[in-house]
């Protein structure tokens, strides 16, 4: 047990996970995109990229993101014009997704908005060792998702 929760791994995390959420927040406020938006926007844009048929489910597994919540949020990108939702003839029950002109306008420059700030707020720690820290905290198993974090 910490005896101080400066000394707690989790507290710490806590902690530096929500001054970097503040920081996403911050800069993505100016584009009109929360955070989760701007997570779904880009899963979509680069896996469409990829040219992989996409559906809600497809898009919430690579997000990591809880599958109701992902629906709700695509639909709130696509009353903003950023996705476009069709029902899969092979599957009525499923969506199909695609990124609009202005959703893959906006994608790409949001991407590089939270790549600044992902770069200034891991700044104090060598790339390198934040990624593997990170990547063994993501997947301990040390399975990775398609790409997902890279």
């Amino acid at each position: 047990m910490a005896s101080h929760p400066r000394d707690s791994p989790g507290f710490l995390l806590w902690h530096a996970t929500l001054r970097w959420q503040r920081a996403i927040a911050a800069a993505l406020a100016p584009l009109g995109l929360t955070h989760v938006q701007f997570v779904l926007l880009a899963s979509v844009w680069w896996l469409g990229e990829q040219g992989e048929r996409l559906n809600q489910l497809a898009v919430a597994a690579y997000a990591g993101t809880d599958v109701k919540m992902t629906s709700q949020v695509l639909r709130i990108l696509e009353r903003n014009g950023l996705v476009e939702r069709e029902t899969d003839p092979a599957d009525t029950r499923a969506k199909l997704l695609r990124v609009t002109a202005r959703g893959g306008e906006l994608a790409p420059r949001a991407i590089a908005v939270v790549e600044r700030v992902d770069a200034d707020f891991f700044r104090p720690v060598p790339t390198g060792t934040s990624l593997t820290l990170l990547r063994r905290l993501a997947h301990p198993d040390g399975g990775e998702r398609d790409g997902a974090d890279g």
